[in-house]
């Protein structure tokens, strides 16, 4: 069984100082690495880039994690203020555009994504230069490639302008570059894919749970319709095959069919004792919590919970959800903490023996975004008609008609909407918003309601968001503070 899964442990980096030495009291040097000697064979590669998938499991699943800046900081997911417990506020300062430093969040991103270059590169520099078999080479090769590419894509869409790191690092100096400009960092993602892409088996010979020539194409979909080549984004999201749709949405997100015929590319974790469980369904429950009422929906022996409720889906994403949307049910359920009923994220609430020890994976790209992208491909260029075919699909397995929507304008906002409830908690609404032009309006419009009845949006009451929330919609996150004043460049 054990072959199934990533076996995701932090990559220990075997340094030496060269020969060996005799003299315990040689000191090394302070300007330049060490240098490595660990790759010798495919296997030393092979637990290389299970290493390089590491660090994505705290981007999407640790505390604070990607859900933060990309759930909360919308209309999609918001916060339930706790009076009791206010050492969580850089969440919240996210979700109403005042965050200030340090904001571990922000930081969590940036420092772990860049972990997962560091350890691409560190695959890609040595690994021509041993010999072993070329097939498993490739593979290797095509997912540090991918994932260098997956990060870099993060980064860009969150932060602009970054360094642009290539190469693994050997002397002090060389772990500040300058920044590069947001066009060469996308020209590099486009390469890194299109070489991924290249390398990659398909989903019916990779081994489950590991990327494939179908996740390199669909994060190549995906930057050409953040870049808005519509025409480039059509033609390779179409030749994403070998997937479909499961039956029952639910399905999609339960443990027991982890990696199926729709999961394009998810984060890998697994229930026990190993270290590799996750736990975020935990962290998106409304806060304050008993034991006692955590077990009515998980069945298990459980603790008091007083962190901060994150991730809490918000009236607006409940009302988006049309009548009859299997959906929602699937997505959305309702808890009674302290007498009060509150939703949260059922979408990952699944059976697990242990509190706080879950077997869920987290999506990262799904069939189902490849046909919405489709959708909105053919439809910027005109071909509204043939979007239709795509959206409608995504749909039909909701439960749901087909679209009603008539004319380019109608049939955007209706794909817009679908990928609101279709993707809902998977981390795109943001993004969603900013691409499209539409963040500061619709968050003003948002936070102008919260405000006005601060209770409906988990606020106790007599307690509401600062006068200056949501007033400065920033499209962008400032580089971490910490990670700045290290660069001579910034």
């Amino acid at each position: 069984m054990m072959k199934t899964y990533i076996k995701i442990a932090s990559l220990v980096m075997i340094l030496t100082l060269g020969a060996c030495s005799t003299n315990f009291l040689e000191i090394p040097s302070q300007t330049s690495l060490s240098t490595a000697v660990f790759f010798k064979s495919q296997a030393d590669f092979e637990q290389a880039i299970n290493g390089a998938y590491a660090p994505l499991r705290q981007v999407y699943g640790g505390l604070y994690g990607a859900y933060v800046m990309g759930e909360t900081r919308s209309d999609n997911t918001t916060y339930k203020y706790n009076t009791i417990n206010r050492g969580a506020s850089n969440p919240e300062r996210i979700a109403d555009f005042m965050e200030d430093e340090p904001n571990y969040p922000v930081s969590n991103k940036y420092v772990r994504d860049f972990a997962v270059i560091a350890r691409a590169n560190q695959v890609l520099g040595p690994i021509d230069g041993v010999d072993f078999d070329k097939t498993s080479k490739d593979n290797i090769k095509g997912q540090a490639f991918f994932l260098r590419a997956l990060c870099y894509f993060d980064l860009v869409q969150y932060f602009g302008k970054i360094p642009l790191h290539l190469k693994p690092v050997t002397t002090i100096g060389e772990t500040a570059l300058p920044l590069s400009s947001v066009e060469d960092i996308y020209a590099q993602i486009i390469a890194d894919t299109k070489d991924a892409l290249a390398l990659l088996p398909d989903k019916g010979t990779q081994v489950p749970g590991r990327i494939t020539s179908g996740s390199a194409k669909t994060l190549l979909g995906n930057v050409y319709i953040v870049l808005k080549r519509w025409a480039d984004a059509e033609v390779v999201l179409k030749d994403v095959t070998g997937y479909s749709l499961m039956a029952n949405y639910a399905s999609v997100f339960d443990p027991a069919s982890k990696n199926n015929i729709e999961s394009i590319f998810e984060i890998q974790y697994k229930e026990g004792t190993e270290g590799l469980n996750s736990s975020f369904f935990y962290t998106f429950l409304p806060q304050p919590i008993t034991g006692n009422e955590v077990s009515v929906v998980t069945g298990i022996p459980e603790v008091s919970r007083n962190d901060e409720g994150f991730n809490i889906p918000t009236p607006d994403l409940i009302a988006s959800y049309e009548p009859n949307d299997k959906r929602k049910e699937a997505s959305i359920g309702m808890i009674e903490v302290s007498g009060v009923s509150y939703p949260y994220i059922k979408k990952y609430a699944h059976a697990h023996s242990v509190t706080g020890n879950t077997n869920d994976n987290f999506p990262v790209y799904r069939y189902a975004e490849v046909l919405l992208l489709i959708a909105e491909a053919l439809n910027e260029q005109g071909k509204t008609s043939e979007a239709l075919t795509y959206l409608n699909q995504v749909r039909l397995r909701a439960g749901l008609s087909n679209s009603p929507a008539l004319g380019q304008n109608a049939v955007k906002d209706a794909i817009m909407n679908e990928r609101r409830v279709e993707l809902a908690f998977e981390n795109k609404r943001w993004l969603d918003l900013v691409r499209t032009g539409t963040a500061e309006t619709v968050m003003k419009a948002f936070g102008a309601k919260v405000k006005l009845n601060p209770q409906n949006y988990y606020f106790p009451a007599g307690i509401m968001p600062a006068p200056n929330a949501y007033t400065n919609i920033r499209l962008l996150f400032s580089i971490p503070a910490s990670e700045a004043t290290l660069n001579p460049y910034f």
